[in-house]
């Protein structure tokens, strides 16, 4: 039986990786927000804006998306939507539901986020080698996709 002390003791345990790394990331997507005309977004906004995946999407599916309770969730749309990155409209499906989608406002943010993603990669991977960052993304990609889908999508 695997146990703790059978973890390797040159480095964090996988948990403990993945968040610190998360936080570093988060940090540093954020670092530039304000001057960039973002002041008014807070950290757990990126819970909902990291989830819209660039398509209309349920409230109910976003929940899950983000892991949140719909009361979280709900929270921070309402604020999102009140500062003019998202709107609610009817889902042409279901006369009941709404659909949760960027204004031009959350696009903009979004693909400011999606550039500043990129400065990021592109800082990290000159701290490790471009390769072995590369290689380190396609393995945690290949992990996600095992533990999600079944199967890798590119081995």
């Amino acid at each position: 039986m695997t146990s703790s002390r059978d973890l390797p003791t040159d480095r964090l345990a996988v948990g403990q990786l993945l968040g610190r790394l998360q936080q570093q990331f988060r940090a540093e997507l954020f670092e530039p927000a304000a001057g960039s005309g973002y002041a008014d977004l807070r950290p757990p906004h990126l819970q909902i804006f990291g989830n819209l995946r660039g398509e209309a999407v349920r409230l109910t599916e976003l929940a899950t998306r983000a892991q949140l309770s719909l009361a979280a969730t709900s929270e921070l749309v309402n604020d999102l939507q009140a500062l003019g990155y998202l709107e609610r409209r009817p889902d042409p499906d279901d006369g009941r539901a709404k659909l949760i989608s960027p204004t031009p406002l959350g696009a903009r943010a979004l693909a400011d986020a999606g550039d500043r993603v990129a400065e990021i990669e592109q800082h990290w991977a000159g701290l490790v080698g471009a390769d072995r960052f590369a290689e380190a993304m396609r393995t945690l990609q290949d992990l996600l996709d095992i533990l999600e889908d079944g199967g890798p999508t590119h081995l």
